[in-house]
């Protein structure tokens, strides 16, 4: 799946109407660009292309009274809600090797209610657990890797990943079922954007031409 598509249309969704750089600063707030893919250039691109294919609508804006091209805003269409929710549906109970995947649904999963995130990480618990019987049945964990030669290693590292993953999964459970957090429908959520102005304590210092898009 697409991370990057996921968390830029995350962002704007969350904004109601933005520009490129308030989507790379919000991003870059999460540390998205530490953990997955979401590059200034490509969240530019993402933007661009999916304006293009109608998951978002492109607002053109005046230029500021100071000078300087025109801005685009960007606004999440009908289109653009079900691609988001489809994506992060996904993200959530997909088992995947790539932890971004993972991370971007976690920074989003408010946008569903409680219920619903509960029965998606139930169903990522059964693909880890899914996953892990495929493993072994060609590697007998408790006989150790050597049985595989150094090989075995490498399926020694899928094993203990999927048994700390489902681990993790099952604690977050009881977490969200504990009443953690504020899922849609339950109230004010928290506010996970930066406001017009406000200042990023984890921006990036390079500059990028999208910025003034």
């Amino acid at each position: 799946m697409s991370v990057i598509r996921l968390l830029v249309l995350g962002a704007v969704r969350q904004h109601g109407r933005a520009h490129g750089y308030q989507v790379r600063n919000d991003l870059e707030f999460w540390g998205a660009h530490e953990w997955s893919n979401a590059k200034p250039g490509s969240i530019y691109h993402a933007l661009k292309q999916m304006a293009k294919q109608g998951l978002l609508h492109a607002h053109e804006i005046a230029p500021s009274t100071a000078g300087g091209p025109p801005r685009t805003e960007y606004e999440i269409t009908e289109k653009g809600t079900e691609e988001f929710f489809g994506l992060l549906r996904a993200s959530l109970t997909a088992y995947d090797q790539k932890p971004d995947v993972l991370a971007a649904g976690l920074g989003l999963m408010v946008d569903l209610a409680r219920d619903e995130v509960l029965t998606l990480l139930e169903e990522r618990v059964q693909a880890i657990r899914t996953w892990r019987r495929s493993v072994t049945e060609y590697y007998t964990p408790e006989d150790g890797p050597e049985q595989l030669g150094h090989i075995g290693e490498i399926m020694n590292l899928w094993v203990h990943s999927a048994d700390t993953g489902a681990e993790w999964t099952r604690a977050l459970i009881e977490r969200i079922r504990g009443g953690a957090y504020t899922f849609a429908g339950e109230g004010e959520p928290f506010v996970g954007v930066l406001g017009e102005g406000e200042e990023n304590p984890f921006a990036t210092p390079e500059p990028h031409p999208g910025d003034r898009d």
